[in-house]
């Protein structure tokens, strides 16, 4: 039976409608994106083996062009569709952070660098530049690799705060391993930092740790400036 001959209710296009985005499964959201299936599959149907062959939405939306396009009812066409869908909504978290009132949202934040980072299988280190009310200049990635205290560089930092004329910087980088606890040497690498930026009074607000599916907050956890 075609999608159309589905109760109005039941249908993904017409739910999403009336109750909103947040009311659909992952399968129907997909769906909606596919807008159609394939011989002898709904796009519903195709949505849910595809979420099952991928082991999940996250999987399938991180999936590389080959493995993307590798799927029945999946091509360049989708996958370039689904990698500009991605690139808006991670526009659309950096313009919220560019408000004056963006960073008092804690989770708008760490949406943001979950965005950027929770996806890579190396390290990265990064620092968000904020202005004097606290609004988003830049994101600039800084150091990759595995990170210790050695391997990131004050010097560095100092530069790009004083190139985008920085009054405050959030500090931020993934576990790859996906778990978000900061280590020893995050806290070695924030104090040697933050010790730094003191220099040209520059406060540091917070370093953000991201793991798989959690965003862990150094201030939150009292750890900032403390070996």
């Amino acid at each position: 039976m075609a999608i159309t001959d589905w109760p109005a209710e039941e249908r993904p296009r017409e739910k999403l409608m009336e109750k909103g985005a947040a009311s659909l499964s992952d399968a129907e959201l997909l769906a909606i994106f596919l807008r159609t299936g394939i011989k002898g599959l709904t796009a519903v149907d195709l949505a849910r083996n595809l979420l099952t062959q991928f082991n999940g939405l996250r999987s399938l939306l991180d999936a590389s062009q080959q493995e993307f396009c590798a799927h029945l009812g999946l091509g360049p066409a989708k996958y370039t569709s689904l990698q500009a869908v991605l690139e808006m909504s991670r526009r659309h978290l950096k313009q919220t952070l560019e408000k004056p009132d963006g960073f008092d949202s804690p989770d708008a934040v760490k949406n943001y660098l979950t965005s950027q980072l929770r996806h890579l299988p190396h390290e990265v280190f990064s620092c968000l530049l904020l202005d004097n009310h606290n609004r988003l200049i830049h994101y600039q990635p800084l150091f990759y690799g595995t990170l210790d205290a050695a391997s990131v560089y004050p010097r560095e930092v100092v530069k790009h705060v004083l190139k985008h004329n920085a009054a405050a910087v959030i500090f931020a980088h993934n576990h790859p391993s996906g778990v978000a606890e900061p280590s020893n040497s995050d806290e070695r690498i924030t104090l040697k930092l933050t010790e730094a930026l003191k220099l040209i009074d520059v406060r540091v607000l917070d370093h953000f740790i991201v793991g798989d599916g959690e965003v862990v907050s150094m201030a939150e956890r009292g750890l900032m400036g403390v070996i």
